[in-house]
């Protein structure tokens, strides 16, 4: 099932809010393309993120990523593409407003500070935990599992990396659809 047309405009307004709280302006244009990613588990005030692509190269990207109070982008990792020479996305996050949770591969904490999805506890594996407040910064290398969650008042992170190829990212719950769709 997909969002409907009301839902997708009101998670985009509500993205923008958060936006507006970083400081962060946007073009109407920009405005209109704030994608709300669902990931097709019609759950998206708990796992989802909105996100606004800037630029999107051979070489570069650049976005903004909304995510509301305890929201989760699930665990994925992106994957190299050896039959066109891609080494998989190298990402740096860093963080704008509010507090992000970020979970990467390696020395696992005991109590995370990120609220485990009741919906999905299966899917979160990685719990080497690295808290973002604005103006921190982390940078996560090709094939990497991770997975992120907005503190108490949600957050607003931009993302600086390597090429994206969203389409192509590997998640630990084989439901999840990364491309979203949005209903009549």
């Amino acid at each position: 099932m997909a969002l409907t047309q009301e839902q997708h405009a009101h998670y985009q307004q509500l993205a923008l809010q958060y936006l507006n709280r970083a400081g962060i302006v946007l073009t109407p244009e920009e405005q209109a393309r704030i994608e709300i990613a669902d990931l097709g588990l019609e759950n998206y005030e708990e796992i989802g993120l909105a996100l606004l692509t800037y630029v999107n190269t051979e070489r570069v990207c650049a976005k903004e990523l909304v995510l509301l109070p305890h929201q989760t982008c699930p665990e994925h990792l992106h994957p190299p593409i050896p039959s066109i020479q891609y080494a998989g996305k190298e990402e740096t996050f860093r963080c704008r407003w509010g507090e992000v949770y970020l979970y990467v591969s390696g020395d696992p904490v005991t109590k995370p500070a990120a609220i485990i999805p009741p919906s999905r506890p299966q899917t979160s594996t990685v719990f080497h935990e690295i808290i973002l407040r604005p103006g921190e910064q982390y940078t996560i290398v090709p094939e990497t599992w991770h997975w992120f969650q907005g503190g108490l008042e949600g957050a607003v992170v931009s993302e600086f990396s390597t090429k994206s190829i969203d389409e192509a990212d590997l998640f630990t719950d084989p439901q999840i659809r990364r491309i979203p769709e949005i209903k009549g």
